[in-house]
């Protein structure tokens, strides 16, 4: 059995590309936006949104258009 583990950011991209499909939040919208939705854990998110070169200014559709998250 091989199983994989999922970085942490491929299940936000994916928590946010289900939020864009539901309409309650557009591609152009700034990321800080979701944090709305992630009460407490936001800090969380924030930090490592930030650490790989992420500000909460820049659109959503930045976040989604990552292909690859590598750990450096």
């Amino acid at each position: 059995m091989n199983s994989q583990v999922i970085h942490p950011m491929v299940k936000l991209q994916r928590k946010v590309s289900s939020l864009l499909a539901s309409n309650l939040v557009k591609p152009t919208d700034k990321i800080w936006k979701i944090a709305f939705l992630y009460g407490d854990d936001w800090d969380y998110w924030k930090t490592e949104l930030e650490d790989f070169g992420f500000s909460t200014h820049d659109p959503i559709k930045e976040l989604l258009m990552v292909e690859s998250w590598v750990d450096d």
